[in-house]
């Protein structure tokens, strides 16, 4: 088959079908097979071969609030085979949906691993998701059974659980905690649960393995699904923007359980065989005594880990000599940061992906210091872009335009496919709603973001879903959410609003109105601008980019 039979790029303004879509997908992974990018291991293949292959790799877990744990790939393996057995007493068994809404402790890892291997469909939920956001995710989701602590950073799961409405899908809770409840499992009675002889089901490596849901344009999540075979591909790709030195090759990880990340790191070491530190949330003083004491000599997360350690680092609070390469991605990063880095013996290296398509492309150690601090970096293998006007014709290097992508991590499609209409052109190429610019030695730059959406320390929250919020606020008439520049979170919330006739309102008052609906914090706004009208388009719709240029430095109220 011809490479250019996926590529009509002759119509401008394409359409597309779901049934093309699909034909495209399968065209696609075919190909993908054929150039060994795709093949018949599964994530517990992975697994398997990673405990044999590498029996003495570590996983060190860390908490403020637990013991520490180490476990060996050996060791995991085996702990999730019975964990496995367990599932499959419960009835839980290929395409079932289980939600685990955790930190990144041992048990939701091993958990998390024994749900794929029994081929059951992982739905990680990030812990500061509030019951209004659980309460869709699970319900859209169809989940079967849900994994969540007893309480975990001052939340009481159990209270959220009694505010949770019908779920008619949702067969069994598990608590990892002593508590019990009605119509829910504690830890110990999982683990009293008498599995029957293990059997193995068998799997495709092309079946959905992995849920996320992902905030967008649209007020609703939206969830992404993965297979065997996108994340596979993902992961090999990880020695290339993830280097470890041979002499000591820990790798540090604190980005919270959720994240597309985090799935990755289910198999990262299975693979490479490097031991891994992982701590469950993000504690700078907490995360520089790990790296003295451990002397990793990798790390990841968004900037503000960095930005954090090197404060307490300049009061000499710790040392992180041993760091050689630290990998930024998941908001926007300032080459200056990048600079900062090298300035402390530290190979910084820049990622652009997304839920969706995890890494597109990446700074690699080998590239120049202006590149990995001016540029996204380069295609990983496998990886196709197009750079479109607004007529979806492609344009020169060095001019802007909306990156296109397909590839062999590229997800299979949302949850709901009525969304992959406005999501995918012919040809199986995936609009990341990203202006970007490539170089002559093709190398991408995002100079632009096409989607509203706010990203606040990694985390994208979708703005619609912010206005909708506080629109339904009694006071406010109409509503417009921007991100508002942040030297430690990239963006934060910035609220602009106008007011019913004869209403006031403070910020104290819209943060309150948000607990109440239960969104998670990340999505209050943070400072709060009150307007009389908005500036507009002559079509009538509100001028973000104007909105920005009113910001001013501290919130207001009316």
């Amino acid at each position: 088959m011809r490479k250019d039979a996926l590529d009509p790029r002759s119509r401008a303004s394409q359409e597309v079908t779901l049934t093309q879509i699909r034909e495209d997908r399968e065209r696609l992974r075919l190909r993908w097979h054929a150039e060994g990018f795709y093949g018949k291991e599964t994530i517990g293949d992975i697994l398997r071969i990673g405990a044999q292959t590498y029996p003495d790799a570590k996983r060190h877990f860390y908490s403020a609030e637990r013991p520490e744990r180490v476990f060996t790939l050996h060791e995991s393996y085996h702990l999730s085979l019975t964990y496995v057995a367990r599932l499959q007493a419960l009835g839980i068994g290929p395409g079932d949906v289980v939600a685990v809404q955790m930190p990144n402790w041992w048990e939701a890892v091993i958990l998390s691993q024994a749900i794929i291997m029994v081929g059951a469909v992982l739905l990680p939920i990030i812990p500061i998701y509030g019951t209004g956001d659980l309460q869709y995710i699970l319900a859209t989701a169809r989940a079967k059974m849900l994994i969540v602590p007893q309480r975990t950073r001052n939340i009481d799961f159990l209270e959220r659980l009694e505010s949770l409405g019908s779920l008619p899908d949702l067969e069994h809770i598990l608590i990892v905690g002593e508590e019990v409840r009605r119509g829910a499992m504690n830890w110990d009675q999982f683990l009293a649960i008498e599995p029957p002889p293990l059997k193995m089901a068998d799997i495709s490596p092309d079946s959905i393995c992995l849920l996320m849901f992902t905030s967008g344009t649209t007020s609703a999540p939206k969830g992404v699904r993965h297979t065997h075979n996108t994340l596979i591909a993902e992961t090999k790709t990880f020695p290339l923007y993830r280097p470890a030195d041979p002499e000591n090759p820990l790798f540090l990880s604190a980005g919270p359980f959720g994240h597309i990340g985090s799935a990755l790191e289910l198999i990262r070491g299975s693979l490479t065989g490097n031991s891994n530190v992982t701590r469950d949330r993000w504690d700078a003083q907490a995360c520089l005594d790990l790296i003295t004491r451990l002397k990793p000599c990798t790390s990841n997360g968004v900037p503000f880990f960095m930005l954090t350690l090197f404060d307490l680092v300049d009061k000499g609070l710790g040392d992180i000599s041993s760091l050689k390469y630290f990998t930024m991605g998941g908001t926007s990063i300032s080459p200056s940061q990048i600079l900062r880095l090298e300035e402390a013996g530290i190979t910084g290296l820049r990622t652009y992906g997304a839920t969706e398509m995890p890494t597109i492309c990446a700074g690699r150690k080998e590239d120049p210091i202006e590149k990995r601090a001016y540029t996204e970096g380069r295609l990983l293998p496998g990886v196709e872009v197009r750079i479109v006007d607004d007529e979806d014709n492609d344009v020169a290097d060095g001019k802007s335009g909306e990156l296109l992508v397909r590839g062999p991590d590229l997800f299979v499609g949302y949850l709901d496919e009525a969304l992959d209409l406005d999501a995918f052109l012919p040809g199986g190429w995936f609009r990341t709603g990203d202006i970007v610019v490539r170089d002559a030695e093709g190398y991408l730059t995002v100079v632009d973001r096409k989607k509203d959406i706010i990203i606040r320390g990694g985390e994208n929250l979708s703005s619609k879903e912010i206005e909708d919020a506080l629109c339904g606020h009694p006071a406010i008439s109409e509503a417009a959410a921007i991100g508002m520049p942040d030297p430690l979170y990239g963006e934060k919330v910035c609220a602009f609003v106008s007011l019913r006739a004869g209403q006031s309102i403070s910020l104290e008052a819209v943060q309150a109105h948000f607990a109440e609906l239960g969104l998670a914090k990340q999505k209050m706004p943070e400072q709060l601008e009150v307007v009389e009208d908005f500036p507009r388009t002559p079509r009538g719709k509100v001028k973000k980019t104007d909105l920005r240029a009113l910001l001013q430095p501290q919130g207001h109220s009316a």
